[in-house]
């Protein structure tokens, strides 16, 4: 329990007790005036009556205002999960968003690196055409030289060689 609870419920105790101990005194009569009109009532009863009245008035607002408060912290609770949920549904979104934006990207390169490949592939392919050309030609002016000199060997060899 609260430290006001249990400070509450020692000052009945006391009160009860002390009434208790002095019931002679609580219920003696006496004159009181009640501004138009006297009555004779015992007056530590009137005074007992009063603060039973008074304390009970006291839980009373206790309760109400305990209750006000617990129906206000759930209203509370409610509108924090439905902005959760919101928030929630809001986060997965922009994970979906995301996703999505990165596949796209994703995609995108793909299809450049396939598009740089194949122009690659193309070069390349060129560039192997142009090397085997050369290599043709180089092979056919070396045949050609080889050709020459045969030629030239030939004729130094036949008029070297008159037969």
């Amino acid at each position: 329990m609260r430290a006001r609870t249990i400070f509450l419920i020692v000052c009945i105790v006391l009160v009860a007790a002390f009434a208790a101990l002095n019931v002679d005194e609580f219920t003696r009569t006496s004159v009181l005036s009640l501004g138009f009109t006297t009555v004779q009532v015992p007056l530590g009863m009137v005074m007992l009556l009063l603060l039973v009245i008074a304390t009970v008035v006291f839980l009373a607002s206790t309760l109400y205002m305990q209750s006000a408060n617990l129906i206000e912290t759930r209203k509370y609770a409610r509108e924090l999960n439905a902005q959760r949920e919101l928030a929630d549904k809001a986060e997965a979104s922009r994970f979906t968003e995301l996703r999505n934006y990165l596949e796209a990207q994703s995609t995108a390169t793909l299809q450049r690196e396939a598009a740089n490949a194949t122009v690659l592939a193309e070069r390349l392919a060129q560039t192997q055409a142009a090397l085997v050309q050369r290599l043709e030609q180089s092979d056919n002016a070396t045949a050609a030289y080889m050709g020459q000199l045969e030629d030239r060997l030939d004729r130094n060899i036949g008029l070297a060689n008159p037969r």
